[in-house]
């Protein structure tokens, strides 16, 4: 019983700066005018994401066609953001279209790509729906393992 009330008692303080960082987070959510929340709901779900949140900035333009929010992040986060033949990019776009709508706004999202930055090298796609997975195109798998099963 010792322990635990001794353990709560060097805790404390932890908990509390804690429960004051949740509080400040939430203050600044209700602060968001509504037409703000989308840019919040961005930076939110990207900074769960990267792994330099610190660098994660937003910038909000509207104008007749609806909102435009442009990402702007750490060049090395890139690959965490667009995802896998983009699809972590398309769901953030297609949450941020739901956002939107809420609103009654038309909300596109643009991850700003700096001058100078590079992609790695594409993969060749072999056909029949290969999606990237075994051989090259052009070369055969090593079959080697599955001939000592003597198939």
């Amino acid at each position: 019983m010792f322990d635990i009330l001794e353990l709560m008692y060097y805790n404390i303080p932890k908990i509390a700066e804690a429960n004051e960082k949740v509080e400040a987070q939430l203050r600044y959510h209700r602060n968001c005018t509504i037409m703000e929340q989308d840019q919040a709901f961005v930076e939110f779900v990207v900074k769960a994401l990267v792994d330099h949140p610190d660098d994660v900035k937003t910038e909000r333009v509207v104008d007749e066609m609806g909102v435009l929010i442009t990402l702007h992040l750490n060049p090395e986060d890139m690959g965490q953001v667009i995802g896998r033949m983009g699809q972590t990019a398309k769901a953030i776009r297609t949450l941020l279209r739901v956002v939107g709508a809420k609103r009654k706004a038309r909300v596109n999202l643009k991850i700003y790509e700096p001058e100078g930055s590079h992609r790695g090298p594409r993969r060749e796609m072999g056909g029949h729906g290969d999606m990237g997975h075994g051989a090259p195109m052009g070369q055969s798998a090593d079959d080697s393992s599955i001939d000592e099963f003597k198939l």
